[in-house]
């Protein structure tokens, strides 16, 4: 279906079939977590508990055994600890009620809290990781009990085990068949790719602390405990940059995945009152929360009271087939193809999922 028409989004009817300027925020449209829900609140507390008891045990190792690759890891854990704390908080705090201040609630925070993880991660968990490997280089420390520092590792390996365990096993319905990378890289929910993220670092921070203490135990050569160190400082900074960069990516505002988009536009086109989607915008507010904006074609000789109920018929059509999208803006104005302009966004969004939707729902040839 073609799109064209200004690219403004602007008034629509209210859900209450009232017409005026605005969107309608249904509460009972349900909270369709697509991407994490109560899952990764399982996977981040899963993680907070490993840590903790990881941060405590690499401690005690490190007071034994005078390890820098332990005394990385060691910070590591509790960095981890203190994020998935954010995390939670985050969570909580985008809980909280719309006010005037912020008509669209606080969902973002949850990204907000999310960047704050991956600053902890490289200021405290990087950097000190960094530092500490260096100045161990340039001033070796002998080891001493490194058969306790290779149990700890042990036991740290098995519980960072679990924990990554617990975060793959409650990112498997939201990730659907997508690779990871993929899942991290547009997952809406923060959560489940930052556990997901720092419980992958951990393990190979362990792996590098393992290869360091025991090439300083069979050397003697105690700057190879340093470079174990250095290495986990990298591997923190680079997952942290990686995290840093989808959060900001999701603090600035990312629409709504393909599927999610075709699916609006073909609830908005079911209806008889609609000839077709001239533009449409969508915005994520926060993981279960969806802005829709949408310009919609409708027929010239209709009176105001049949486009006001034709627009509260799409509004309701859209709450159906997404859940999650609870701002819904629908503008309604004459369809004119020469006012087309594909260098719009919106307007090619539009055509593209308005395309794709009439050629799922036209009936093969075999029918």
């Amino acid at each position: 279906m073609p799109a064209a028409g200004r690219s403004s989004a602007g008034s629509g009817s209210g859900s209450n079939g009232a017409s005026g300027s605005g969107a309608s925020n249904s509460s009972d449209s349900g909270s369709g977590e697509p991407h994490g829900g109560h899952g990764s609140k399982r996977a981040v507390i899963a993680a907070l508990c490993a840590n903790l008891g990881i941060a405590a045990t690499k401690f005690v190792a490190f007071a034994i055994t005078g390890s820098a690759s332990l005394l990385a890891e060691s910070v590591h854990s509790v960095a981890d600890s203190g994020d998935q704390i954010l995390l939670l908080l985050g969570r909580t705090r985008a809980e909280r009620s719309e006010t005037e201040e912020h008509p669209f609630g606080f969902g973002a925070e949850r990204y907000f809290y999310a960047f704050l993880v991956a600053v902890v991660l490289f200021v405290v968990g990087a950097a000190f990781s960094c530092y500490e490997g260096i100045e161990r280089i340039l001033h070796p420390e002998p080891l001493t009990s490194p058969v306790v520092a290779f149990a700890v590792l042990g036991i740290a390996v098995a519980l960072e085990a679990f924990s990554l365990r617990t975060a793959v096993i409650e990112a498997g319905p939201s990730r659907g068949d997508a690779s990871w990378r993929s899942f991290i890289r547009h997952a809406k929910a923060p959560e489940l790719p930052a556990v997901l993220l720092e419980d992958v670092a951990a393990l190979c921070g362990l792996l590098f602390a393992l290869i360091g203490v025991t090439l300083a135990t069979i050397t003697n050569d105690d700057r190879w405990d340093g470079a174990g160190s250095v290495a986990i400082g990298v591997l923190l900074g680079c997952v942290a940059v990686v995290l840093a960069t989808e959060m900001k990516s999701l603090l600035i505002g990312e629409s709504a995945g393909d599927g999610v988009e075709a699916s609006i536009v073909t609830a908005i086109e079911a209806g008889p009152e609609v000839d077709c989607v001239i533009h449409l915008r969508t915005l994520h507010l926060g993981p279960e929360t969806l802005l829709v904006a949408a310009k919609i074609a409708v027929r010239h000789d209709e009176s105001a009271a049949s486009v006001v109920a034709g627009i509260d018929a799409a509004e309701r059509r859209i709450r159906s087939a997404v859940p999650i999208a609870k701002l819904i803006f629908l503008e309604p104005d004459i369809y004119h193809a020469a006012r087309a302009d594909l260098s719009d966004p919106a307007i090619r969004a539009a055509t593209r999922v308005s395309r794709r939707a009439h050629r799922r729902s036209r009936p093969s040839s075999a029918d």
